[in-house]
């Protein structure tokens, strides 16, 4: 008796490990790939699911919600031949849970392999403003290059962003010095025109100032004629208009000479008459 009931509850057992292995409950956002007798067999969807126990086995579980993936940097040239670190993150969903299984060995390894080719093909064919400025041409590029190639593997690519793109540390350091040097170009330039400018100004300052002081001559000049014609016809033909404008220069050059700096002392003549008119006669003897 105490055999029989060992057996029986043997078999209870067996018939419960058989029903919950019969018994599969997939959680939400997943799907389960079956295998029977190691060769697949079905997707079992989110819910309560049966298959044949000892017969079918889950041989994988994947996720059916989107998944990241970190593209790692990676050195890229230009076409003008600058090298620049650029890596890039991919967003992705598995809408056929059984082609990622059996289309690729590791379908994350594959896509990060893929991206990085095409994200160097598409670079490579860039100069390196155009690279640093055109974030989103290469975006739109790059999801239509891999799109269709990883479609064959049951997943579809959502989005891929270029997180950073950067010229090497070399590059960085050339292009500090190359903008340095063209800010100091530049400031070269502009000193050097304003001192131009400046020379131009001054050059010009002196030019008006002649033009004055040639002009004011040929007034004075004038002035002295019509003073000469005015004292003439005042004073008739004789020589006194003659000696009162030559005493009155004479007069004005002894003034100018005391009040210079290098004059100690002036005397005066005391027949300032007779020194004009001796000067007039040295002048008219010559």
């Amino acid at each position: 008796m105490g055999s029989f009931s060992l057996v029986m509850l043997v078999i209870v057992a067996l018939v419960v490990f058989t029903v919950f292995k019969g018994v599969r409950i997939v959680p939400q956002g997943y799907k389960w790939i079956v295998q029977r007798l190691g060769k697949y067999h079905q997707t079992l969807e989110p819910g309560l699911n049966l298959i044949i126990p000892y017969v079918d086995d889950v041989a994988y579980k994947l996720t059916t919600k989107d998944i990241v993936l970190d593209i790692p940097s990676q050195e890229v040239i230009t076409r003008d031949n600058v090298v620049i670190i650029a890596n890039a993150v991919a967003y992705i969903s598995i809408v056929q849970p059984e082609k990622a299984v059996y289309g690729i060995e590791d379908y994350e390894h594959g896509i990060r392999n893929l991206v990085q080719t095409s994200l160097r093909s598409i670079i490579g064919e860039m100069d390196l403003d155009s690279a640093l400025s055109s974030r989103d041409q290469i975006k739109a590029l790059l999801k239509h290059a891999i799109s269709e190639d990883i479609a064959d593997w049951g997943i579809t690519l959502k989005t891929v962003e270029i997180q950073d793109i950067n010229p090497s540390d070399t590059m960085q350091t050339a292009m500090e010095e190359q903008a340095a040097a063209e800010r100091q170009r530049r400031a070269t330039v502009t000193r050097a025109d304003g001192q131009k400018q400046a020379a131009i100004l001054e050059a010009d300052g002196r030019l008006e100032a002649s033009r004055r002081d040639a002009e004011a001559q040929v007034v004075l000049a004038k002035g002295s004629e019509e003073s000469i014609r005015l004292i003439t016809q005042a004073m008739g033909e004789e020589e006194m208009p003659v000696v009162y404008l030559l005493g009155e220069q004479y007069i004005k050059a002894m003034q100018e000479l005391a009040e210079s700096d290098n004059a100690k002392t002036v005397v005066l003549p005391a027949d300032i008459l007779g020194t004009v008119k001796g000067l007039m006669g040295s002048k008219i003897k010559s």
